[in-house]
């Protein structure tokens, strides 16, 4: 599958492709230029290390969304034993843009859910882009309550634009449907892990996005509306979406100054598709500790301390806001969980 390139990647590939060159070059004429190749090994790794310590917003926007990143699939058999997915809500269909089943996390069983993405044009028709229907929250609903019997934890992976903003969702009542899974889960009795792995988007993320925590991949975004969108509201003009990602506060960083997300768990330098393994190892850990952490909760505090971090949040005003944050390395480790992240101010509204 060709690599896609991203603009501000351009030196980077260039670079990289001078570097093959020179390799063809020294095997077809029998040359020793290992030291020239070393050199500009070097040089390319700081290159990308440099790139990827200093993007911005909206260059973090258009990692998430590389079609070579790793998805929810991708993340399911990386991290859990024998995965049985589970099909349908019951009522309709099954909608492809959603995932999820039991899985076992070091022998232990839990339900694992995600919106699923295609790295083709062919999969993403497949699964409809990854933007989910009705019938996929509640497919989802139907997986959390079927993990509430049987006193399984549950693990959700956010990775869509949103849910499908066409007329099928409407007719089929889509705001409805994220709207009963965003109740439903802020009472489960069980513990619920939720990680950001890549495009965050709107009521469509969030309708599987209510968990006790929180995590996100450190080159993820998470917003309530896609900068584009963004751009056409305020400017009348999509091209502003970088601008859009700068006011909008998308960045892991930001998000944990905030206090929206609980963790960042790092990616090497060239995100996540480029060292896919090592990402999805790092997830695995994190999940591993936090469902630790949250199985000697009991229902109650499970419960307080969901509704109470939900509650926290939009308690400010421009002027309680935080600065926002640069982006972090790109191969910062996973940074430890803890801290609110909250300003000193707050603003209680009705």
């Amino acid at each position: 599958m060709a690599h896609e390139n991203l603009d501000f990647e351009e030196s980077l590939v260039e670079l990289e492709r001078r570097i093959d060159e020179l390799k063809k070059f020294s095997d077809n004429q029998r040359l020793d230029m290992q030291e020239e190749i070393k050199r500009m090994e070097e040089r390319a790794q700081k290159l990308r290390r440099e790139t990827y310590e200093q993007l911005t917003p909206w260059q973090i926007v258009q990692i998430s969304r590389h079609l070579q990143r790793p998805h929810t699939l991708d993340y399911i058999h990386g991290m859990f034993e024998d995965f049985m997915e589970m099909h349908g809500d019951r009522a309709f269909i099954d909608d492809r843009a959603m995932v999820g089943g039991v899985a076992w996390l070091n022998k232990k069983p839990l339900i694992v859910i995600g919106t699923q993405k295609g790295k083709d044009t062919k999969e993403n028709i497949a699964c409809n882009f990854g933007l989910p229907l009705p019938e996929g929250y509640r497919k989802a609903l139907r997986l959390m309550k079927f993990a509430e019997k049987f006193n399984l934890p549950v693990v959700t992976l956010v990775d869509t634009a949103g849910a499908f903003p066409g007329l099928e969702g409407e007719e089929r009542g889509v705001a409805e449907a994220i709207a009963r899974n965003l109740r439903e889960m802020s009472i489960l009795r069980i513990p619920v892990v939720v990680v950001i792995i890549g495009e965050g988007g709107s009521g469509g993320a969030l309708g599987i996005g209510v968990g006790n925590r929180v995590l996100m991949l450190a080159n993820a975004s998470y917003t309530v509306i896609t900068p584009e969108g963004c751009a056409a509201i305020l400017w009348k003009d999509r091209n502003q979406a970088p601008r859009a990602s700068e006011i909008l506060r998308l960045t892991a960083p930001d998000l944990k100054q905030l206090g929206i997300i609980d963790e960042i768990i790092g990616e090497p330098p060239g995100g996540a598709h480029h060292e896919p393994a090592f990402v999805i190892e790092g997830v695995k850990q994190a999940l591993e500790r936090h469902l630790g952490e949250l199985s000697k909760k009991s229902v109650k505090q499970l419960q307080d301390e969901r509704y109470e971090k939900f509650r926290r949040i939009g308690f400010y005003t421009d002027a309680d806001l935080p600065k926002p944050c640069s982006s972090p390395p790109a191969n910062e480790d996973t940074a430890p969980a803890g801290g609110n992240g909250k300003p000193d101010k707050k603003k209680k509204h009705d």
